[in-house]
């Protein structure tokens, strides 16, 4: 938005708040005078519009004045906010005074409105002047500042345009200088390439005849190093062949005497299980014959120590005091158990 959009909502604001304020006083001087008129005596009927005309003689005051200050960017104070709204309080009960006392609340209403829009456009026109007028200042500045932009451009085109000025003659003034000094320096530049060439031509014979000893005494570091890598290298896979000969044997004796420890162990476990069972039958079968049955899992550990010790079934039945039937029974089990274990055994 440009200055001239601004001004065009100013002058908008400005008719349509003049319109509203005429309105306003014609509504209120039509409205009011009847009612000053009843309120006064006869021989003063024609004081009745004077009243609200003074009023909204105010409200022109306040109205213009308040556009004046808010377009200076001013400040009125106190006072000018209590004129306004005392005026505009007064132009409301003036408009509605008569309804009121009539008690038509539809009249208070319909006279309240102009009276109102009056007090609120009287209110929101001095905040839109106000921002309108902060608007063209900041619009203003800006302009201001682009003026000075483009001035002070100009300005310094025209100093640029000077100092290329100066810049070409002292180039030119240079490259006559530089002409001339590039000539001598053509000389002297011919003279040190032919110095330059014969030390050259002398500096690379010497560093070829350096760079064939360097070669030289390189080839021979080189394959003396070589030498003693390679002698590192064949003491290294001795020692370690050795450590390996080494741990490997020591791991076959390691695992020689675990096997050997292992099979003692299980030797021993063997043995003392086979003592334990020996002392367990001897203890079942010590306690004699019995004239009454014993207990089904007592029983069956008599029967199975009988069985190991090959006592025949009738001493088992004295001993356990159960049946002839059962005791062959269990018999038969422990047969049937002594020669499934030695075939699983062997499969396995």
């Amino acid at each position: 938005m440009n200055a001239a959009h601004v001004r065009s909502a100013d002058r908008a604001l400005s008719v349509g708040t003049w319109l509203i304020v005429g309105g306003a006083m014609l509504f209120s001087i039509l409205t009011v005078t009847p009612l000053m008129a009843a309120h006064t005596a006869d021989a003063w009927d024609w004081t009745a519009p004077i009243l609200p005309l003074v009023v909204d003689a105010a409200v022109v005051i306040v109205v213009k004045l308040d556009d004046v200050l808010a377009r200076l960017g001013g400040e009125g104070g106190r006072w000018p906010v209590v004129l306004r709204w005392m005026t505009g309080l007064m132009t409301l009960a003036l408009n509605t005074a008569d309804s009121a006392l009539k008690k038509d609340l539809v009249g208070v209403a319909v006279h309240a409105v102009a009276p109102l829009l009056l007090i609120v456009t009287a209110e929101t026109g001095l905040a839109y002047r106000r921002a309108i007028a902060a608007a063209v200042a900041r619009l203003e500045a800006e302009e201001r500042a682009e003026r000075q932009a483009r001035e002070q451009a100009a300005a310094e085109r025209h100093r640029a345009a000077e100092v290329r000025a100066r810049e070409e003659r002292e180039h030119a003034a240079m490259l006559a200088r530089e002409q001339r000094e590039h000539e001598a320096r053509l000389a002297r530049e011919q003279t040190e390439r032919e110095h330059a060439a014969r030390r050259e031509e002398r500096e690379q014979h010497e560093a070829r005849e350096r760079a064939e000893r360097e070669a030289r005494e390189r080839r021979e570091r080189e394959r003396e190093q070589q030498q003693r890598e390679r002698e590192r290298r064949e003491r290294e896979a001795e020692q370690q062949q050795r450590e390996r000969e080494r741990r490997e044997r020591e791991a076959e004796q390691r695992r020689e005497t675990e096997r050997l420890a292992a099979e003692q162990a299980a030797r021993r476990q063997r043995e003392e299980a086979a003592e334990r069972e020996a002392r367990e039958r001897a203890a079942l079968l010590a306690a004699g014959p019995v004239n009454t049955k014993l207990p089904e899992d007592r029983a069956r550990r008599i029967v199975a120590a009988a069985f190991a010790e090959g006592l025949p079934i009738r001493t088992a039945v004295e001993l356990c005091g159960w049946s002839i039937g059962w005791v062959t029974a269990r018999y038969q089990e422990q047969r049937d158990t002594h020669t499934t274990l030695p075939l699983e055994g062997a499969s396995a």
